[in-house]
Protein backbone atom coordinates (compact mmCIF):
# COMPACT_ATOMS: atom_id res chain seq x y z
CA UNK A 1 0.00 0.00 0.00
CA UNK A 2 1.48 3.46 -1.14
CA UNK A 3 0.98 6.32 2.01
CA UNK A 4 0.68 9.60 1.49
CA UNK A 5 3.16 11.97 1.69
CA UNK A 6 1.56 13.79 4.66
CA UNK A 7 1.39 10.49 6.64
CA UNK A 8 5.32 9.93 5.60
CA UNK A 9 6.29 12.70 7.45
CA UNK A 10 4.71 11.71 10.72
CA UNK A 11 5.72 8.00 11.22
CA UNK A 12 7.68 6.54 13.47
CA UNK A 13 8.19 2.06 13.09
CA UNK A 14 5.52 1.19 15.29
CA UNK A 15 5.46 4.67 17.14
CA UNK A 16 2.96 7.66 16.51
CA UNK A 17 5.38 10.30 16.37
CA UNK A 18 3.17 13.21 17.80
CA UNK A 19 3.62 11.10 21.11
CA UNK A 20 7.00 11.74 21.33
CA UNK A 21 6.42 15.29 23.35
CA UNK A 22 4.83 13.18 26.33
CA UNK A 23 7.05 10.14 26.18
CA UNK A 24 10.11 12.32 26.45
CA UNK A 25 9.01 14.66 29.06
CA UNK A 26 8.07 11.15 30.96
CA UNK A 27 11.33 10.35 30.48
CA UNK A 28 12.59 13.45 31.84
CA UNK A 29 10.34 13.37 34.96
CA UNK A 30 11.37 9.45 35.59
CA UNK A 31 14.99 10.26 35.53
CA UNK A 32 14.85 13.70 37.65
CA UNK A 33 12.58 11.77 40.11
CA UNK A 34 15.42 8.27 39.98
CA UNK A 35 17.78 11.21 41.52
CA UNK A 36 16.04 11.85 44.46
CA UNK A 37 14.13 8.06 45.01
CA UNK A 38 13.97 4.90 42.84
CA UNK A 39 11.03 3.95 44.46
CA UNK A 40 9.31 6.97 43.72
CA UNK A 41 10.17 6.69 39.67
CA UNK A 42 8.55 3.80 39.29
CA UNK A 43 5.16 5.87 39.14
CA UNK A 44 6.00 8.15 36.33
CA UNK A 45 8.37 5.06 34.56
CA UNK A 46 4.86 3.59 34.76
CA UNK A 47 2.96 6.38 33.43
CA UNK A 48 5.75 6.93 30.56
CA UNK A 49 5.21 3.45 29.75
CA UNK A 50 1.52 3.84 29.57
CA UNK A 51 1.41 6.68 27.29
CA UNK A 52 4.45 4.95 24.87
CA UNK A 53 1.37 2.12 24.50
CA UNK A 54 -0.79 4.60 23.96
CA UNK A 55 0.69 6.02 21.33
CA UNK A 56 1.68 2.28 19.41
CA UNK A 57 1.15 2.43 15.52
CA UNK A 58 1.23 -1.34 14.22
CA UNK A 59 1.74 -2.17 11.01
CA UNK A 60 -1.95 -3.66 9.23
CA UNK A 61 -2.20 -4.83 5.94
CA UNK A 62 -6.21 -3.90 5.10
CA UNK A 63 -8.03 -7.60 3.18
CA UNK A 64 -8.90 -3.85 0.91
CA UNK A 65 -12.46 -5.61 -0.92
CA UNK A 66 -13.55 -3.09 -2.76
CA UNK A 67 -17.36 -4.34 -1.77
CA UNK A 68 -16.64 -3.18 2.15
CA UNK A 69 -16.72 -0.40 3.96
CA UNK A 70 -13.75 -1.04 7.18
CA UNK A 71 -13.38 0.77 10.45
CA UNK A 72 -11.92 3.58 10.46
CA UNK A 73 -10.79 3.01 14.39
CA UNK A 74 -10.37 0.45 16.85
CA UNK A 75 -12.63 0.11 19.79
CA UNK A 76 -16.14 -1.09 20.08
CA UNK A 77 -19.64 0.38 17.93
CA UNK A 78 -21.95 2.56 19.94
CA UNK A 79 -24.07 4.16 17.69
CA UNK A 80 -25.80 2.83 14.71
CA UNK A 81 -28.22 5.19 13.52
CA UNK A 82 -29.92 6.78 11.06
CA UNK A 83 -29.49 11.37 10.78
CA UNK A 84 -29.10 13.78 8.43
CA UNK A 85 -25.78 14.56 7.16
CA UNK A 86 -25.61 18.65 5.44
CA UNK A 87 -21.69 19.25 5.24
CA UNK A 88 -20.80 16.55 2.63
CA UNK A 89 -23.29 13.65 2.49
CA UNK A 90 -26.25 16.24 1.86
CA UNK A 91 -29.05 14.90 3.62
CA UNK A 92 -30.21 11.50 5.22
CA UNK A 93 -27.25 9.16 6.34
CA UNK A 94 -26.16 6.19 7.73
CA UNK A 95 -23.99 6.71 10.71
CA UNK A 96 -21.78 3.72 12.47
CA UNK A 97 -20.16 5.35 15.93
CA UNK A 98 -17.08 3.43 17.39
CA UNK A 99 -15.88 4.69 20.68
CA UNK A 100 -12.34 4.44 20.85
CA UNK A 101 -10.82 3.96 25.03
CA UNK A 102 -7.33 4.65 26.06
CA UNK A 103 -6.48 1.01 25.61
CA UNK A 104 -6.98 0.97 22.01
CA UNK A 105 -5.04 2.33 19.38
CA UNK A 106 -5.82 5.14 18.16
CA UNK A 107 -4.36 6.09 14.97
CA UNK A 108 -7.30 6.48 12.27
CA UNK A 109 -7.62 4.69 8.73
CA UNK A 110 -9.46 5.36 5.96
CA UNK A 111 -12.61 2.73 5.84
CA UNK A 112 -12.57 2.97 1.90
CA UNK A 113 -10.19 4.26 -1.16
CA UNK A 114 -11.31 7.68 -2.39
CA UNK A 115 -10.22 11.35 -2.90
CA UNK A 116 -10.74 13.99 0.09
CA UNK A 117 -12.74 16.37 -1.70
CA UNK A 118 -13.99 18.20 1.99
CA UNK A 119 -12.09 19.17 5.10
CA UNK A 120 -12.89 21.25 8.19
CA UNK A 121 -12.15 21.44 11.97
CA UNK A 122 -14.33 22.67 14.26
CA UNK A 123 -12.99 23.64 18.08
CA UNK A 124 -15.57 22.86 20.66
CA UNK A 125 -16.11 21.76 24.36
CA UNK A 126 -14.31 18.54 26.21
CA UNK A 127 -17.88 15.73 26.86
CA UNK A 128 -17.09 12.34 27.65
CA UNK A 129 -16.93 11.11 23.79
CA UNK A 130 -20.02 8.84 24.60
CA UNK A 131 -22.42 12.06 25.39
CA UNK A 132 -25.31 12.91 23.11
CA UNK A 133 -24.44 15.88 21.89
CA UNK A 134 -20.72 15.22 21.79
CA UNK A 135 -21.04 15.15 17.89
CA UNK A 136 -22.20 18.67 18.08
CA UNK A 137 -20.58 20.24 21.12
CA UNK A 138 -16.98 18.23 21.14
CA UNK A 139 -13.59 19.87 19.43
CA UNK A 140 -13.87 17.80 15.95
CA UNK A 141 -12.72 16.49 12.32
CA UNK A 142 -14.34 16.41 9.08
CA UNK A 143 -12.72 14.21 6.69
CA UNK A 144 -15.13 13.79 3.28
CA UNK A 145 -14.10 11.25 0.82
CA UNK A 146 -15.66 10.89 -2.73
CA UNK A 147 -15.17 7.21 -3.52
CA UNK A 148 -16.32 5.06 -6.49
CA UNK A 149 -19.65 4.00 -4.52
CA UNK A 150 -20.31 7.88 -3.60
CA UNK A 151 -19.49 9.94 -0.38
CA UNK A 152 -18.46 9.09 2.72
CA UNK A 153 -17.99 11.37 5.75
CA UNK A 154 -15.19 10.61 8.53
CA UNK A 155 -15.78 12.37 12.17
CA UNK A 156 -12.80 12.28 14.33
CA UNK A 157 -14.60 13.19 17.36
CA UNK A 158 -12.24 14.78 21.36
CA UNK A 159 -13.53 13.16 24.14
CA UNK A 160 -13.27 13.79 28.22
CA UNK A 161 -9.70 12.92 28.03
CA UNK A 162 -8.68 14.13 24.30
CA UNK A 163 -6.43 17.47 23.90
CA UNK A 164 -6.10 17.27 20.18
CA UNK A 165 -7.16 16.18 17.16
CA UNK A 166 -4.56 15.30 14.48
CA UNK A 167 -5.73 15.06 10.24
CA UNK A 168 -3.19 14.73 8.18
CA UNK A 169 -4.87 14.57 4.56
CA UNK A 170 -5.39 17.57 2.84
CA UNK A 171 -8.07 18.26 -0.14
CA UNK A 172 -7.04 17.05 -3.80
CA UNK A 173 -5.11 13.88 -1.87
CA UNK A 174 -5.83 10.29 -3.10
CA UNK A 175 -5.89 7.94 -0.33
CA UNK A 176 -6.06 4.26 0.00
CA UNK A 177 -8.45 1.89 1.70
CA UNK A 178 -6.71 1.46 5.42
CA UNK A 179 -4.04 3.68 5.14
CA UNK A 180 -3.68 6.21 8.18
CA UNK A 181 -5.08 9.46 7.82
CA UNK A 182 -4.96 10.54 11.62
CA UNK A 183 -5.15 10.34 15.28
CA UNK A 184 -6.70 11.56 18.39
CA UNK A 185 -5.00 11.78 21.59
CA UNK A 186 -6.46 10.03 24.45
CA UNK A 187 -9.90 9.19 24.48
CA UNK A 188 -12.35 9.39 21.64
CA UNK A 189 -14.80 8.55 19.03
CA UNK A 190 -14.65 8.12 14.98
CA UNK A 191 -17.88 8.21 12.99
CA UNK A 192 -18.05 6.46 9.32
CA UNK A 193 -21.38 8.32 8.07
CA UNK A 194 -22.75 7.47 3.58
CA UNK A 195 -25.95 8.27 1.95
CA UNK A 196 -28.62 6.02 3.90
CA UNK A 197 -29.67 2.82 1.98
CA UNK A 198 -26.19 2.64 0.33
CA UNK A 199 -24.72 -0.22 2.90
CA UNK A 200 -25.60 -2.89 4.41
CA UNK A 201 -24.60 -2.96 7.97
CA UNK A 202 -22.54 -5.33 9.29
CA UNK A 203 -21.37 -4.67 12.60
CA UNK A 204 -23.66 -4.33 15.64
CA UNK A 205 -23.85 -2.48 18.95
CA UNK A 206 -21.29 -3.69 21.54
CA UNK A 207 -19.11 -4.91 18.82
CA UNK A 208 -15.56 -4.72 19.09
CA UNK A 209 -13.65 -3.60 16.01
CA UNK A 210 -10.19 -2.72 14.86
CA UNK A 211 -9.23 -0.28 12.19
CA UNK A 212 -8.83 -1.34 8.50
CA UNK A 213 -9.27 -4.99 9.72
CA UNK A 214 -13.01 -5.80 10.42
CA UNK A 215 -16.05 -4.78 8.23
CA UNK A 216 -18.54 -2.38 9.16
CA UNK A 217 -20.75 -2.85 6.09
CA UNK A 218 -21.44 -3.81 2.37
CA UNK A 219 -22.17 -1.58 -0.17
CA UNK A 220 -25.28 -2.16 -1.85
Amino acid sequence: MTESRAHVRRSLPGLAIEGLPFIGAGAALTALTALVSRRAAAVPLALTALTTYFFRDPDRVCPADAGLVYAAADGHVTIIDEIDEPRFIGGPATRIVTFLSVFDVHINRTPVSGTVRYRDHVPGEIRAAWDKEADIANERSYVGLETAHGPVLIVQIAGLVARRIVTWPVVGEDLAVGERFGLIKFSSRTDIIVPRGALDVRVKKGQAIKGALTPVGAWK
